[in-house]
């Protein structure tokens, strides 16, 4: 499977990175592996994913395999909309024909995922985000994505990046008999290079055989180094970054952007001058008028520092400087400094106390006689403490209807601030009432044209559920505009709204 990271990002967003990778880390200290607790699967999500795929060539169908479903339940299920499923078959039919192995059976599958993200199995199937279809502006810079997904296929890159690393590990088992401690650094860091550049060298690879599957099927073969720069763009917008990447992105071991840019400029050179090739733009943004964009409704939303989940009836807020991220099976929360947060939910028998399920063997490093039981929000309590190497945590439970909800706050250096944002957020928790849960929709991709006289900040500003000083980057990065492309009155865009 390939699987790729985001570049760098923006200062605030590397600390929220750095932070949240900090909370994963924290949080395993903290949670034991005891069976009836934590082992439990997480039921913020409220529903069975679909199973079914979205988008294949004719080819026939064989069986789907074990990892095609992990993947699709990672990533949130398949996301079903008609009109996108007929637009990517398409896509995927015309670059098979045009592709090293036009007989190979391709199947894409859309994720139900706001994450910028693609894949590819050796199998031939394909997998890409909503999140990365509502980032392209135009048919060819979607089929550049998918493009490069081919060509890792037909490249046969999954077993020899398999077989590279195969003989790295080999490499690091061999250092092991040195008795050297430098040499046997040198070795292992040897092997993580050579697989890191070989990694590299496959990416550049599939670079060129995309954009000549691209051009070959009578796309804009430029398309690629315009959408890789769409995506460096959205990758360097922190808080929404923060608040919707979900697991890897499609930028991950890849060279760095500028590179990959460049060298994708310098292939498509030796098809045409730019302005070639089909594009549809007008077309495909007219597909993409209503898609779900950001949060899916089964998994909860993010508005600023607010969480609800419409379906369970259930909000929380959490404190100023805070930068939330929702995902299937939790959500996460941090401060990018000292502080994170985890919240999600578990099946727990009527019959156990809260506090019997605080000792229940979940929390390692539990101060037993920290436990206290209260109310929140009219709902029965419990809180607690934990110390973990290092790590104070703070641990709420809150019985809901059907579930109990957890609040886990994990901190490297504990102080008033800490006990006064755990304090403010377990204290935010909220039943929503019916008329609250009806006002409350998923955000989608609104598609209208540019009126004379309007500017990019005027139409950012119509934008909705996206913070103030965001709206204005986020618009020029979903509609492409920039250095190559200016607003023109009559121009289809895209806007965030209800």
């Amino acid at each position: 499977m390939e699987r790729r990271l985001d570049p760098s990002r923006a200062s605030r967003s590397d600390r929220a990175a750095g932070q949240l990778r900090a909370l994963a880390l924290s949080i395993t200290l903290a949670l034991g592996a005891c069976g009836g607790s934590v082992g439990e699967k997480p039921l913020l999500t409220t529903a069975q994913p679909p199973q079914a795929e979205v988008a294949q060539t004719t080819a026939p169908r064989p069986p789907r395999t074990e990892e095609h479903l992990k993947l699709i339940g990672a990533y949130g299920g398949v996301y079903s909309n008609p009109q996108i499923e007929v637009a990517v078959t398409d896509l995927v039919n015309r670059l098979v024909a045009a592709s090293a192995q036009p007989e190979r059976t391709m199947r894409v599958t859309i994720l139900n995922s706001p994450a910028i993200n693609a894949f590819a199995l050796p199998s031939g199937d394909l997998y890409v985000t909503r999140g990365l279809i509502a980032l392209a502006n135009d048919e060819s810079e979607l089929a550049a994505v998918i493009a490069h997904e081919i060509a890792h296929v037909t490249a046969d890159h999954a077993r020899l990046r398999q077989r590279q690393a195969q003989a790295a590990a080999l490499a690091k088992r061999v250092s092991d008999v040195v008795s050297d401690p430098s040499i046997r650094a040198d070795t292992r860091e040897t092997a993580e290079i050579s697989l890191a550049t070989f990694s590299q060298q496959q990416e550049f690879e599939a670079d060129e055989i995309g954009v000549k599957t691209l051009a070959s099927a009578g796309f804009d073969p430029f398309a690629a180094s315009r959408f890789l720069t769409s995506m460096a763009r959205f990758a360097s917008l922190p808080s929404l970054n923060a608040a919707t990447q979900e697991g890897p992105g499609f930028l991950s071991s890849h060279p760095s952007t500028p590179a990959r840019v460049d060298h994708a400029k310098r292939a498509a050179r030796a098809y045409g001058a730019p302005g070639i090739g089909r594009t549809a733009r007008n077309t495909y943004l007219r597909t993409l008028d209503g898609t779900l964009y950001g949060d899916d409704p089964r998994e909860g939303f993010v508005r600023g520092r607010e969480f609800a989940h419409v379906e369970l009836g259930i909000a929380f807020t959490v404190p100023e400087n805070y930068v939330l991220k929702n995902t299937s099976a939790a959500v996460l929360a941090t401060d990018g400094a000292h502080t994170a947060i985890r919240f999600d939910a578990v099946g727990v028998p009527d019959a156990t106390s809260l506090s019997d399920y605080l000792r229940s063997g979940w929390v390692k490093g539990l101060i037993d006689d920290s436990i206290r039981t209260e109310r929140i929000g009219g709902l029965d309590a419990a809180v607690a403490s934990a110390l973990v190497e290092g790590w104070s945590f703070r641990i709420a439970v809150i019985r809901g209807p059907q579930r109990v909800y957890r609040f886990i706050f994990a901190s490297s250096k504990p102080a008033s601030a800490y006990e006064e944002a755990f304090r403010n957020t377990i204290n935010s928790f909220r039943l929503l009432s019916p008329s609250q849960r009806a006002s409350m929709r998923p955000l989608r991709i609104r598609v209208i044209p540019v009126r004379p006289n309007e500017t990019a900040e005027t139409l950012a500003m119509r934008m909705y559920g996206v913070e103030d000083p965001m709206k204005i980057p986020l618009f020029e990065t979903l509609n492409g505009l920039g250095d190559d492309r200016d607003l023109v009155s009559g121009d289809l865009v895209k806007i965030i709204t209800e």
